[in-house]
């Protein structure tokens, strides 16, 4: 299996609903993004895909959520923004274009991620 992964970064506020504890209240993150695409086979030119789609198909998920205050975002009024859910909610964006295999992990610190994959 062959894995290409890149990473990327955007900044954004939240508050979690039905958490007793300090994010319970508004606070924010810089929030690391790693992808991971996975596939059997390369393409004729010996890659899984291009880094440069990759990386502009990302970014394009990413702008939709760079310094928004995630609770007033429509996917985030039916679902607690969590780290979990934030990245179910790029997997699900990325999906749409790519069609191999993806994982995606949404790091809120250094120490912490969560991850989506399907």
């Amino acid at each position: 299996m062959y894995e290409i992964k890149i990473t990327d970064e955007f900044c954004g506020a939240h508050k979690l609903r039905g958490y007793k504890g300090e994010c319970e209240a508004l606070h924010g993150h810089n929030w690391k993004t790693e992808i991971s695409v996975y596939s059997k086979t390369t393409g004729k030119n010996g890659m899984v895909m291009d880094f440069k789609i990759l990386k502009d198909r990302l970014k394009g998920v990413l702008s939709s959520i760079d310094h928004k205050y995630l609770n007033d975002l429509a996917y985030f009024k039916k679902k607690n923004p969590t780290s979990e859910n934030i990245a179910e909610f790029i997997h699900k964006n990325l999906s749409r274009y790519i069609k191999q295999k993806i994982k995606v992990s949404v790091w809120e610190t250094a120490t912490s991620c969560a991850s989506f994959e399907k």
